[in-house]
């Protein structure tokens, strides 16, 4: 059933938007405060904020809560159509190799190519083609993912060695990439914006979404050999213990 995938996920998702919130709280809103000051200082007149930063700041922590709830139920309804078709023998590597694919292409790749700026960086009037490029990219390389691994089970199922499967996947993977970098528009222009600052909002941005989807795959793993022991053995307390899925 798909029910406890989903429930699970959403549930994994809430705790680990709240772990990625309190990232992005102590790293990336400082550095989100220092480009909005160069903007102010570059202007010579602060911006009307519709919400004060202080707003916004305990505001992150719900946005990060709703959409981690909200990403966790896509991951679960994921998990709940790839669990059977994964090589991985336990909940918890299953768990973890698909929220590293996901990763991987949702968030990894796209960075390589689109890495995340501050508001006050590029051309307001250009943000819906910057947007669709990004989305674009995310799309495609979430296909050129799936498309690997589809590869790799098709050549595992034949006998193909893993070590001639992972180099033939690897390097067709590495030449699909390619390919959309270069086919897709370039990234903004961060003008003038000190590299420094720049460079560390933009792993910010990066840690977050790592912290996310660790959180994610760490937490819904542990929930599901949670289950299974249950299953298994009818005692929560001594389930993982004498799985030994861990």
């Amino acid at each position: 059933m798909i029910t406890p995938y989903l429930r699970r996920g959403m549930a994994a998702g809430l705790l680990a938007g709240l772990l990625a919130g309190l990232f992005a709280f102590f790293i990336g809103e400082p550095l989100l405060d220092q480009a909005i000051g160069l903007e102010e200082s570059a202007t010579h007149s602060p911006d009307e904020e519709v919400f004060s930063r202080a707003t916004q700041k305990v505001g992150l922590f719900f946005a990060t809560g709703l959409s981690g709830v909200f990403v966790g139920g896509l991951f679960g309804l994921t998990y709940a159509y790839f669990r059977g078709r994964m090589a991985a023998g336990s909940e918890w590597t299953r768990s973890v190799s698909l929220t590293a694919v996901i990763f991987a292409g949702a968030i990894l790749i796209p960075f390589l190519k689109y890495p995340a700026n501050p508001p006050t960086v590029g051309d307001p009037a250009t943000i819906g083609t910057r947007t669709a490029a990004y989305l674009a990219l995310v799309g495609l390389s979430l296909l050129a993912v799936l498309a690997a691994w589809h590869s790799s089970r098709l050549l595992r199922e034949r006998g193909v060695s893993a070590p001639v499967r992972q180099v033939a996947v690897g390097l067709g993977l590495v030449i699909v990439i390619t390919g959309l970098f270069l086919g897709l528009p370039a990234a903004a222009d961060p003008g003038e914006f000190p590299a420094g600052l720049l460079w560390s909002f933009r792993l910010s941005s990066l840690g977050t979404q790592a912290v996310l989807w660790a959180s994610l795959g760490t937490i819904f793993g542990l929930l599901g050999e949670r289950s299974e022991a249950r299953k298994t053995h009818g005692a929560p307390a001594s389930g993982l213990a004498e799985s030994g899925s861990l």
